[in-house]
């Protein structure tokens, strides 16, 4: 209880699926400078390959501050748009419970 989610999915421009991975990956790399961001989920819609998918995950309204006023974010701010088509949707989610099996928090992505 307390934390923040985001569900945000970002239409990118035709074919730009593989540059904004891109993009996302170098943020995602660097998010131990966000220390109140506790995940940062990157997916691709299997039904549209012009979609990408993100979950964030914030300890609380002050580290979703902090992760929009970051210079990291600042740095995705100007990366991405470019490779965007039309304006991302998201969706706020309080996140409740998070229960992983030892077998995937195990492994390393």
């Amino acid at each position: 209880p307390g934390r923040i989610g985001m569900l945000v999915r970002i239409p990118v421009l035709p074919g730009m699926r593989a540059a904004a991975l891109d993009v996302l990956n170098r943020y995602v790399d660097d998010l131990d400078q966000e220390p109140g961001t506790e995940a940062f989920i990157v997916c691709v819609d299997p039904d549209d390959s012009d979609v990408v998918w993100l979950y964030e995950w914030f300890r609380d309204e002050a580290a979703l501050e902090s992760h929009r006023e970051a210079p990291l974010f600042g740095r995705l701010m100007t990366e991405l748009p470019d490779l965007v088509g039309d304006s991302p949707g998201i969706m706020r989610l309080d996140p409740l419970r998070l229960r992983m099996s030892t077998s995937v928090t195990a492994q390393t992505f």
